[in-house]
């Protein structure tokens, strides 16, 4: 069992592996030292794709010694991100990352149905493991970047992903936790009937071994002393390892919040691909980044 972001991080050292990360438009320095790091630590190759001489000025005021990676030219964004996602296509890069691109640009590049990376009839989403203090392991959730409001056909999908990615931790029989406003399900929340739909699929053995239950709050979900102060019972028993949340909206502030107040650390990919993406917002820390990259090489 994985419990923290920097035991995922020995793991993927302990395997001796290297995979090359193809970086597009590598012109922010936070993405280069996290990659220049991956690089020392030894699990990891860097193609930085951008113009030449703006990423070896910022290896420069970085200090970082350009001679440990290799620049490919890449003289505007858009040639950049598509000359990243062929790399990966074609077997010469193992993950892709997101430099100081835009995340639209980005994703267009990697679903383009002829050149992209998509699974054939995939749906993409986002997965990322999260890791807080005040909470005694890691927790995986999902969607914060990509699917708006996922339909029923979306979120069975997302499920899937997320206990996939809590599988390669060693979560072999996650605690899966349905969220919303309330633990009541309510024909004013729209989510509540797809809930009711995924626990009685759950049962049925769709979502393999597993315990599902929903709609939960974030206290039945992840605290076992709200059960008892609420009067209720949870086969989730407030140790929930996977968070599914009804939409964009509630999951993308949810996780950005305990990163700004709670000292959150993460590491998230993209999922629905042939090989790893890496999407992260161009203020994530090196930190995070680091750990995505991490988080891609033990998806790989």
């Amino acid at each position: 069992m994985i419990t923290s972001l920097d035991q995922m991080v020995k793991c993927v050292l302990e395997s001796g592996r290297k995979h090359r990360i193809a970086l597009a438009w590598a012109h922010n320095s936070n993405s280069i030292r996290s990659l220049m790091q991956a690089v020392k630590d030894g699990f990891a190759e860097a193609l930085l794709i951008g113009q030449p001489e703006i990423i070896l000025d910022v290896c420069k005021k970085t200090a970082v010694n350009p001679g440990l990676l290799k620049i490919i030219p890449g003289y505007d964004e858009d040639s950049a991100i598509k000359l990243a996602v062929k790399l990966a296509k074609n077997g010469e890069a193992d993950v892709v990352m997101k430099g100081m691109v835009s995340t639209d640009k980005y994703l267009k590049a990697v679903m383009d149905k002829e050149n992209g990376l998509m699974l054939p009839d995939a749906v993409l989403s986002y997965v990322c493991a999260l890791e807080l203090p005040a909470y005694h392991k890691l927790l995986f959730i999902t969607d914060p970047a990509v699917l708006p409001y996922p339909n029923l056909m979306q979120k069975v999908i997302i499920t899937k992903y997320a206990s996939d990615m809590a599988g390669k931790f060693g979560v072999n029989k996650p605690k899966i936790a349905l969220i919303g406003a309330s633990e009541k399900a309510s024909p004013n929340f729209h989510y509540s009937a797809d809930y009711i739909q995924m626990c009685q699929m759950a049962k049925a053995g769709e979502f393999g071994d597993c315990i599902m239950d929903g709609p939960l709050d974030i206290f039945l979900a992840c605290d076992n002393k709200s059960q008892q102060n609420k009067g209720l019972t949870t086969p989730v028993d407030g140790d929930a390892d996977i968070l599914i949340f009804p939409s964009l909206e509630s999951c993308n502030p949810f996780y950005k919040s305990l990163m700004l107040f709670a000292n959150g650390k993460l590491a998230g990919l993209l999922r629905g691909t042939t090989k790893p993406v890496i999407l992260m917002s161009r203020n994530e820390t090196e930190k995070s980044k680091y750990y995505c990259i991490a988080l891609s090489c033990l998806m790989v």
